[in-house]
């Protein structure tokens, strides 16, 4: 007995009853998963020299990861996973302003402990394929590991414009599949086709950018590249690329935002025609998913 209540109270002291930190650790599980397993399908095919997997190992990495964000937060923060797509969800008042130092917080946090995580696994793999030597550009270059830069061909402005239009399609799909007024994903299916969705995107918008679609996927793996050995040259690279990732997917979320609302969601959800049954239904569903389906996810 004397265990089982040394136990409880244990429990007690480590159980977080504020909603705002509970949701911002679990922005940081869910963006520690996605950055694994994303990161780390990038380390083996660059540092295994394709030996043990390709392009789409690596679109595969990161849809599953974001998969099993979804899983691990969804239905305590929304997992967002993505600091633009909170900033868009803030600023549409679906989530409450005092509430994005938690979630950013959390993305941040949960980013830079995969990029050490990741940069301890394959240490040894790094000092063999480097020599030693850590670089953002060459033949043997590997800070592409952890952030994204633009292809040689890129330039700053098409950069730009790639990254908002990948942000703005994630964002009109993440809509479209948890809108219960529309064809929704089937219940218990919203993470498997958001991972999809994510995957989709980099094999048909990925080879320019590395479509971060994403600050909090981005700009903490950059920051930890450069105190780890690669150096301020990481955010000098591609033109000084590194503000890109950040801006970018922020205006594109709400460019996402604009017209899945306005060519979608505000014309459906003002329909006459539909009847009581239809809209009891559609009541019950949103019952059902108001947990992990409330929010954005991503």
């Amino acid at each position: 007995m004397s265990a089982t209540k040394t136990l409880e109270k244990i429990i007690s002291w480590v159980t977080v009853r504020n909603q705002t930190v509970r949701e911002g650790l679990a922005e940081a599980l869910a963006t520690f998963l996605l950055m694994l397993l994303g990161m780390g399908s990038v380390a083996q095919v660059v540092l295994g020299r394709k030996n043990f997997g390709e392009y789409l190992s690596i679109n595969l990495g990161f849809g599953f990861g974001v998969m099993l964000g979804v899983h691990a937060a969804g239905g305590i923060s929304g997992a967002h996973m993505n600091a633009s797509i909170t900033f868009a969800n803030c600023l549409i008042g679906r989530l409450p302003w005092y509430k994005l130092p938690a979630y950013v917080i959390g993305q941040f946090l949960g980013s830079f402990l995969a990029s050490s995580t990741i940069f301890l696994l394959y240490y040894d793999a790094l000092m063999d394929y480097t020599g030693g030597n850590l670089t953002v550009s060459g033949p043997i270059a590997t800070a592409g590991i952890f952030a994204t830069y633009p292809a040689p061909y890129m330039s700053l402005s098409g950069g730009f414009v790639n990254e908002l239009v990948a942000t703005s399609v994630l964002l009109i799909g993440v809509l479209a599949i948890n809108d219960t007024w529309n064809a929704a994903a089937l219940q218990g299916t919203g993470a498997l086709i958001t991972g999809l969705l994510v995957m989709a995107i980099g094999m048909s918008m990925g080879m320019n950018t590395g479509y971060a679609i994403n600050p909090s996927r981005d700009l903490p793996p950059r920051i930890f590249t450069a105190i780890a050995g690669w150096g301020p040259e990481v955010f000098r690279a591609g033109n000084y690329w590194w503000w890109v990732p950040v801006v970018a997917p922020t205006l594109g979320s709400l460019v996402g935002i604009f017209i899945y609302n306005i060519l979608i969601d505000f014309h459906n959800r003002s329909r006459p025609g539909l009847d009581a049954a239809s809209k009891s239904e559609e009541c019950r569903k949103q019952d059902v998913e108001a947990g992990a389906m409330a929010e954005i996810r991503l």
